[in-house]
């Protein structure tokens, strides 16, 4: 079933079809939600409330986009909403301290996408945001931009020092390493 299918059937109040859109998106909404929200409970209710707004919303969605990008749109905004409300992450992105001493073990069990998850998530929520969006999930800047409400040179500027803050943190790692062989 493609996307218009899919939305008309779900304005038709298609029990089906809004199970097939959650089950679609549910991941995306789920990662877009958990790069800025770290509570576990406030999490699985902002997805919850995340579908609710998708599917209100759902007649204003006019195809100018993949739905997959506006739905995006919706998490992430509903969770910086959510995170300044709580004042949850709320982070001055140049005076930022890096937990560079805390330590990670990779082991055969933990595999290396842990690992990289670990030190993406000691970044600010803006590289964080943007730097999954970007590398894991695969949007464009064009996306990232409609789904931040970020100005693209912002985007770039943020995947940029995202990337140099994430070298940092593996230097300092190996450093640490390297110390105590």
């Amino acid at each position: 079933m493609d996307e218009k299918q899919l939305v008309r059937q779900v304005l038709s109040g298609s029990d089906s079809a809004i199970r097939l859109l959650i089950s679609k998106y549910e991941r995306l909404v789920i990662h877009m939600v958990t790069r800025v929200v770290s509570d576990n409970m406030d999490r699985e209710e902002l997805c919850q409330d995340v579908f609710v707004k998708v599917i209100n919303k759902l007649d204003g969605f006019n195809f100018d986009s993949k739905l997959s990008t506006w739905i995006a749109t919706i998490a992430y905004r509903m969770a910086v909403n959510f995170a300044k409300k709580k004042k949850l992450n709320q982070v001055d992105l140049d005076e930022v301290e890096f937990k560079v001493g805390e330590h990670f073990e990779v082991t055969e069990e933990e595999d290396m996408k842990k690992f990289i998850h670990k030190l993406v998530d000691q970044l600010p929520t803006n590289y964080k945001s943007v730097l999954t969006l970007f590398y894991l999930d695969g949007f464009s800047y064009p996306e990232i931009v409609e789904i931040t409400g970020m100005p693209e040179g912002t985007v770039k500027n943020y995947i940029h020092r995202a990337r140099l803050k994430l070298k940092k943190i593996v230097e300092e790692y190996a450093r640490k390493e390297v110390a105590l062989i």
